[in-house]
């Protein structure tokens, strides 16, 4: 049984070993519940979709579909809710996971709807993520993230102390995630930031300004506590003094 179902999630994860401690009762559970997930996966055919192998949890919901891409094996978790009012859209990549009591939104204006959400190939968020694209976000391949991860790629306007902020509108410039980057739980990333590739964003960070490649960022808020790959570095961004000289 482990053998076939080994097999199974090979399809999707190539790289997959199931650890020879697990026990049959657990195998026979992940079996039970993948099935059903499987299962629940055809009902985008009645969105005339091809599931493409869509592993669903209990409660998912979707809104605009038609503005919806995924590619093969995109796992939602239990009660998972993705609304695609947008421009672009929302297009999901290969193998990507999104953890249970999620919500993805790019917009809930219907005045000023907006862009789009794009997440790459082997990305797995964990649970309770808000992930929202008025701006445009994107993350790349290969990403990796806790639970909790909070996106917001807009701004309210407040410049005018005589009119309520809610009426001044909002400002957008939207967010952007390189590949292979390991995000910890509870981060939170405002609008306007690039993250480089290679970055490691630690738990509980608030995120206000970009960063370049290999960064390892922390703190409230966020400031580059070193980088992965080298000694000697220098920042290519405005306002940041960032250089350090190898002893």
């Amino acid at each position: 049984m482990k053998t076939i179902v080994e097999k199974i999630i090979k399809l999707r994860n190539p790289d997959f070993t199931l650890d020879s401690a697990l026990n049959s009762e657990a195998v026979f559970l992940l079996i039970w519940v993948q099935f059903w997930s499987l299962i629940r996966g055809l009902k985008t055919i009645f969105f005339l979709r091809n599931p493409k192998g869509m592993l669903l949890g209990k409660r998912v919901g979707f809104f605009n579909v038609s503005k919806i891409q995924w590619g093969k094996f995109l796992r939602l978790g239990n009660d998972v809710y993705i609304s695609a009012l947008a421009k672009q859209g929302i297009e999901f990549g290969n193998n990507v996971s999104i953890g249970a009591f999620s919500r993805i939104i790019v917009s809930t204006s219907l005045n000023n709807i907006g862009e789009k959400i794009k997440i790459g190939n082997n990305v797995g968020i964990g649970e309770f993520a808000y992930l929202g694209g008025s701006g445009g976000l994107e993350i790349g391949d290969d990403c990796i993230v806790g639970q909790y991860l909070s996106c917001h790629p807009e701004n309210h306007n407040y410049e005018d102390p005589d009119i309520s902020i809610r009426h001044q509108g909002v400002n957008r410039k939207g967010i952007k995630i390189g590949k292979n980057c390991w995000i910890g739980s509870k981060v939170t990333i405002l609008d306007s930031v690039e993250i480089g590739s290679g970055c490691i964003l630690a738990a509980g960070s608030v995120i206000t300004k970009s960063f370049p490649d290999n960064s390892i960022i922390g703190g409230v808020p966020a400031k580059l506590i070193k980088m992965r790959t080298y000694d000697d570095y220098q920042s290519d961004y405005t306002g940041d003094l960032l250089c350090r000289k190898s002893l």
